[in-house]
């Protein structure tokens, strides 16, 4: 079910909706690739040096397309692998923005995509890469782990119903 938020984003006002299952944008417009991993039913989080535990993901690179981003930053951040299935994107406007840099980084409006990996290799954590450590969670202690938006639930409930 399609939900839209407001989130404070570094003192800036942004608005976030979810699109479950919405058919993939244009690439120049999505911003990043996130993913529920789950392995013996329960769900890996990752801790990125001062933002805390969150999903593994990140930036698409250049030749990338978003499902090669995704199990890249899978492998670099926790060290996994797995089967991937999409879930849907988070639509990013900055239209009610005022701080809005049109000349940043972003776009007005951009996409964060989402997915499910089933994961079917598990390696040693190496470090090698921004992440300090994993960590393995029951689908519950989610919203008491993460400190993200509330459209994170709404997502690993579309990723519980995949399974």
């Amino acid at each position: 079910m399609k939900q839209t938020i407001y989130v404070n984003w570094g003192g800036q006002n942004v608005k976030l909706t979810w699109m479950p299952s919405a058919p993939l944008p244009d690439l120049d417009k999505i911003t990043s690739v996130h993913g529920f991993c789950f392995y013996q039913n329960k769900i890996l989080l990752i801790h990125v040096k001062g933002r805390g535990f969150n999903l593994p993901g990140g930036h698409v690179e250049p030749g990338e397309s978003p499902e090669q981003a995704f199990h890249r930053e899978a492998f670099e951040e926790g060290c996994v692998k797995g089967q991937i299935n999409y879930l849907g994107m988070i639509e990013v406007n900055h239209e009610e923005n005022p701080l809005f840099d049109p000349d940043g980084k972003y776009p007005l409006i951009g996409y964060q995509l989402f997915y499910r990996m089933e994961i079917t290799q598990c390696f040693p954590f190496s470090r090698r890469h921004e992440t300090v450590t994993r960590i393995w969670v029951e689908p519950e202690e989610i919203p008491y782990v993460i400190n993200d938006h509330a459209l994170i639930l709404q997502i690993m409930d579309e990723a519980l119903k995949m399974a």
